[in-house]
């Protein structure tokens, strides 16, 4: 053994490092090799340092054999002999010692090659490794560019719905322009065509009071016969002379007087055409007087059913007489249909929306009907013309109220834009007030000098039509879908999607409610309407199983359940129907209403 082997190895060892400096991994194995070296040749210092001995003994003995030639002396010979045996004990020793150190550099051998093993297997595991790096990053890469490819798209979209958006909010603003403009003109066209009617009936006040002038100066000329006695005679003479008379009795001329009948009918024509083409006429502004009803009988049957509409029935209203019936639907027709002993027969189509129809009114007069509508308008018809009589535009969504005022020539309506609006039918304009609401106006009904409103906000508020103001606010229980008055206009029926109907006294806001529930009734959409009879008596409503719950007003309970004659349908569903219940009162019975079914 070379006592400079460990060095050697060292040295060997080392060589990798200054070329694989660009791999910490191969420098690492250097470095646990070059470890296990120094703690390895410190463990051999001791064999080493024996060995060299050992070789120098082994000289030594050497030059002992070589002068072995000359004959030893006695104490040489001794002495020899000493060092020979301490040699051989020596050698011995050393001998023993090199096997156990051979024996220790099998085991670390071993050791070393199991270190390798695991090395190599270690290496194995590391280029798997890597080779999964690699995939993930390339799966990486692509899932990267994907995304990249989706955010350009994106971005794309994004920049399209932008502008969408803008040009979107350009024609809100532009068709808020054109309804604006649109309604000027109205106004303006309805303002020319009022100054030229106020002219023309100026014109004929002033021909008709110089032709009054004119008659009242002129003078009456009468015959002689005008002199004779005013009675007749019982002789018989004279009735021989009023016969022989008779034939020369001639017309005499008669001049214009106030009470003339010539004078009334010029009057009558005069006012009957004075307003041409205008919203309104004389027969309109009559007063007629309403009827009472001393008694509804609880219908029990249906007297007929009928295919009313193509789609849906939105609203069902009878006329003040009941002699006729309105029914409007999604089919967005208004249709009239004369009551003739307990059947239907149908008098008119009524046409000019461009929407589904939400609510029915006829005025008291019974001249006029008016329609509430999808369309964001309001349509009045004459009942004997089928083109509208003036289409109140201006609210910004869909009408789902609308009402004739107690004031002549008005209506209110109500809608989804949160405003209650009361019209100037002689203008076609909302000219007299505006009112702001916190929520969705569902209902509304006027009474003297007031508009009480339903809201999806679960309130009722009263609006003083004189002062545009909200007077009252009533909470409710839920949603109002419904309101209606009384004929005496005492008492207030609200319908609220809580499955309960209200009766409240106008006289006494807050002390005097009476709820009416039934188990079965349930309020099935935000449209569902509840009607009081017309003597005050009972309450009927539609529920959203089909049929129709009548209460007793002064029992507080139910009268009777009417069966589900109609389709099992919800808001935005249709019924392909119409059915008349049986019904005799002098002002049309009961006239409940579901949803879109219409009994």
């Amino acid at each position: 053994m070379d006592p400079s082997g460990g060095s050697q190895r060292s040295g060997r060892l080392q060589a990798p490092e200054g070329g694989g400096g660009s791999q910490p991994w191969r420098r690492h194995i250097v470095r646990q090799l070059q470890h296990r070296d120094r703690r390895q040749q410190a463990m051999f210092q001791d064999l080493i340092r024996c060995y060299s001995r050992l070789l120098e003994k082994t000289s030594l003995a050497q030059g002992l054999l070589s002068c072995s030639v000359r004959p030893p002396s006695a104490d040489s010979l001794t002495s020899l002999l000493q060092q020979s045996s301490q040699l051989k004990k020596t050698t011995g020793e050393l001998a023993y010692q090199v096997v156990e150190l051979q024996q220790q550099i099998k085991i670390k051998e071993r050791v070393l090659d199991q270190q390798h093993a695991r090395l190599q297997e270690d290496k194995r595991r590391r280029e798997g490794a890597l080779d999964e790096q690699r995939a993930l990053q390339e799966q990486v890469e692509w899932v990267q560019q994907q995304n990249g490819a989706l955010k350009t798209d994106y971005d794309g979209l994004l920049e399209r719905q932008r502008g969408a958006e803008s040009r979107l909010r350009e024609e809100k603003v532009r068709g808020g322009h054109l309804l604006e403009d649109m309604i000027h003109l109205k106004q303006q066209a309805a303002a020319r065509m009022n100054s030229r009617n106020e002219r023309r009936s100026r014109a004929r006040e002033a021909n008709l009071q110089k032709q009054l002038q004119t008659a009242a100066r002129s003078k009456v000329t009468l015959d002689s016969s005008s002199n004779a006695p005013t009675s007749r005679s019982t002789s018989p003479k004279n009735d021989d002379l009023d016969e022989s008379m008779e034939p020369r009795r001639t017309r005499l001329f008669r001049s214009a007087s106030a009470t003339s009948p010539r004078i009334f009918t010029s009057i009558r024509e005069m006012f009957g055409k004075r307003r041409g083409h205008s919203v309104c006429s004389l027969e309109e502004d009559l007063v007629f007087p309403v009827g009472f009803c001393l008694s509804a009988r609880v219908p029990v049957r249906a007297l007929q059913v009928l295919e009313a509409h193509e789609q849906g029935i939105n609203a069902v209203r009878f006329s003040s007489s009941s002699d006729l019936l309105a029914t409007g639907g999604t089919d967005r027709v208004l249709k009239l249909w004369e009551v003739r002993a307990g059947s239907l027969a149908p008098r008119a189509t009524l046409d000019g929306s461009t929407e589904g129809i939400t609510c029915v009114e006829f005025d008291p007069a019974g001249f006029r009907v008016l329609a509430a509508s999808y369309d964001k308008s309001a349509i009045l018809w004459r009942l004997d013309d089928s083109v509208p009589k003036v289409t109140l535009t201006g609210h910004s969504r869909k009408v789902t109220a609308a009402r004739f005022s107690s004031v002549l020539h008005q209506v209110a309506t109500g809608s989804a834009d949160r405003t209650v609006r009361l019209w100037d039918l002689h203008r076609a304009a909302c000219k007299y007030r505006c009112f702001d609401v916190a929520s969705f106006c569902s209902d509304l009904v006027c009474s003297e000098n007031c508009i009480i409103s339903g809201h999806y906000d679960c309130k009722i508020r009263v609006w003083d039509t004189r002062a545009s103001s909200c007077v009252q606010e009533l909470p409710a229980q839920g949603r109002v879908t419904s309101l209606d008055l009384s004929s005496d206009h005492r008492q207030l029926l609200s319908c609220c999607r809580d499955d309960c109907l209200q009766l409240i006294d106008l006289r006494r806001w807050s002390h005097n409610r009476m709820c009416f529930r039934s188990e079965g009734f349930k309020c099935g959409s935000d449209s569902t309407k509840a009607v009081i009879s017309p003597d005050s008596c009972y309450l009927a409503a539609g529920s959203a199983d089909g049929a129709v719950y009548i209460w007793n007003v002064s029992t507080g309970n139910l009268e009777t359940r009417l069966p589900d004659k109609h389709s099992l349908t919800y808001a935005g569903s249709h019924n392909e129907g119409q059915k008349v219940s049986e019904c005799s009162t002098i002002q049309g019975g009961v006239q409940p209403k579901n949803g879109n079914k219409a009994v």
